[in-house]
């Protein structure tokens, strides 16, 4: 696969990641993260999950109320076959910045990192792509 192509597949893997959170779709978001890899997850304000039971048990919890949530700039890039995608997060009047980490498996990127942590008003970036989730 092109690099390209790599990109705009983390993208799209990052974009239904996003979208299962605003839909409240555990079983979909249950699906995007890796089954055979080590998971880690930093939710804003809270310690480091480690750990597959850990990580999903903490989406279950958020996806019985999912935010209202709005992404913007969704930047993507494959480094020695780890995709890393950054974006902003913004629901109500908080920002948020937001990353994935995804490994390729079976025949999809998986994620096995997600962090999302607050962020000055003033450092984020003028928005190139919006995608209002929920």
């Amino acid at each position: 696969m092109s690099e390209e192509r790599e990109i705009e597949a983390a993208l799209a893997a990052n974009a239904a990641f996003y979208q299962a959170l605003a839909q409240g779709d555990y079983t979909a978001m249950e699906a995007l993260w890796s089954a055979s890899e080590p998971l880690l997850c930093s939710h804003p304000g809270t310690p480091a999950l480690h750990g597959r039971q850990a990580v999903m048990e903490s989406w279950r919890a958020i996806l019985t109320h999912p935010p209202a949530i709005e992404i913007r700039n969704p930047r993507a890039v494959v480094i020695r076959g780890v995709a890393f995608v950054t974006c902003f997060e913004q629901i109500d009047e908080t920002t948020l910045a937001g990353t994935n980490a995804l490994v390729w498996e079976q025949s999809d990127w998986r994620i096995v990192f997600h962090q999302s942590g607050h962020i000055a008003p003033d450092q984020v970036q003028p928005s190139t792509r919006n995608q209002r989730l929920h």
